[in-house]
């Protein structure tokens, strides 16, 4: 028996999805979710073998609800947003259902489980979530779960990023948070107009520099509005110059 959870804030569409499962005996829903933190709970609790996933939802989409997932299922998505469809078949995603969703395209998606979940790979997942943050959707926003409470930052609230070990610290108006990406994925995602690396372990907001100082011989330091100096590499001052226009 193969478990999953529906994930979309329309219960008409989810109403569908369960109409057409009912041809599936050997598919078991555990749960039905109106948005993503639902969804995160759900998933937490019940572990299913795979979900069908809506992506533009309220408070969170779902692909900021799948990286906030420790272990990702596998996932067929269905959403009426075909912007993202390239993006899903490119990472080899199980499956994407283009809302109204057809019975007959319906099955060819099931028919793809199989072979997906045996092979235990849910490296098609992480890829597609990185691709999905280079859109403009994603990256004007940073999705953090600290101490079990999700907190949604706007980039413009970012001062600056730190590689901390397997984390990227990410130090804003409200506080500092962590989150489980590289500082590379960061340097990709986040508008090169705003953000820019500075060294190896930090990236910046432009928007807060305040004075940049030479230390001793070719090396710079930056001082942020929240008075805080950061080290700046011979690479990253040559960035720094040219975003500033110096």
């Amino acid at each position: 028996m193969m478990r999953t959870i529906l994930i979309d804030d329309e219960s008409l569409a989810r109403d569908i999805v369960k109409h057409y499962l009912s041809s599936f005996p050997d598919i078991e829903v555990v749960a039905e979710c109106s948005d993503g933190f639902e969804g995160l709970k759900a998933i937490t609790q019940h572990q299913p073998d795979f979900i069908f996933l809506d992506i533009q939802m309220p408070k969170i989409n779902g692909f900021e609800m799948l990286e906030l997932v420790e272990k990702p299922p596998a996932v067929i998505f269905t959403t009426a947003f075909d912007e993202y469809a390239i993006k899903a078949f490119e990472v080899n995603a199980v499956d994407y259902l283009l809302k109204p969703i057809e019975q007959s395209r319906f099955e060819q998606a099931i028919q793809k489980l199989p072979g997906r979940l045996n092979s235990g790979d849910n490296s098609a997942t992480q890829e597609l979530l990185d691709s999905a943050a280079l859109s403009p959707a994603q990256n004007n926003r940073v999705v953090v779960k600290t101490n079990g409470v999700i907190k949604i930052i706007s980039v413009n609230d970012i001062h600056y990023l730190e590689a901390d070990d397997d984390y990227v610290k990410l130090s804003t108006t409200e506080g500092v948070f962590h989150k489980n990406k590289t500082m590379s994925f960061f340097e990709r995602t986040l508008d090169p107009g705003q953000f820019i690396r500075i060294h190896r372990s930090y990236i910046i907001n432009l928007a807060q520099v305040t004075k940049i100082e030479l230390k001793e011989k070719d090396n710079y330091i930056v001082l942020l509005k929240s008075d805080i100096w950061l080290p700046v590499s011979k690479t990253g001052y040559v960035k720094l110059k040219a975003a500033l226009g110096m």
